[in-house]
């Protein structure tokens, strides 16, 4: 069974920058999307960034212009580079890897920005 791991989260104060890693391990088929969501305690679950095998990216519009998301193919790890970090984006961020047959999900990292 395919296993993600996500590792960065913490605490960090309004403006500052943090990284968040998610590697995956197992049977990984070589085209597949991977990303990251978040949910904020009593807020809906929001999918922040996609990325692509072929490295085609979305962002959430939330987040445009100071999160980029980016891969390396051959770990099968996606990164998640938060800058200019607002007491809003605290949440729990969990990482996903979709085929068109499955989809997997790690456990989730705690981000906290603090005002």
């Amino acid at each position: 069974q395919v296993q993600l791991v996500e590792s960065g989260g913490g605490l960090v104060q309004a403006g500052g920058s943090l990284r968040l890693s998610c590697e995956a391990s197992g049977r990984i088929f070589s085209i597949n999307t991977m990303g990251w969501y978040r949910q904020a305690t009593g807020k809906q679950r929001e999918l922040v960034a996609v990325i692509t095998s072929g490295a085609t990216t979305n962002y959430a519009d939330s987040v445009k212009g100071r999160f980029t998301i980016s891969r390396d193919n051959a770990k099968n790890t996606v990164y998640l580079q938060m800058n200019s970090l607002k007491p809003e984006d605290t949440a729990v961020y969990c990482c996903y890897l979709h085929t068109l047959l499955a989809a997997y999900w790690g456990q989730g990292t705690q981000v906290t920005v603090s005002s």
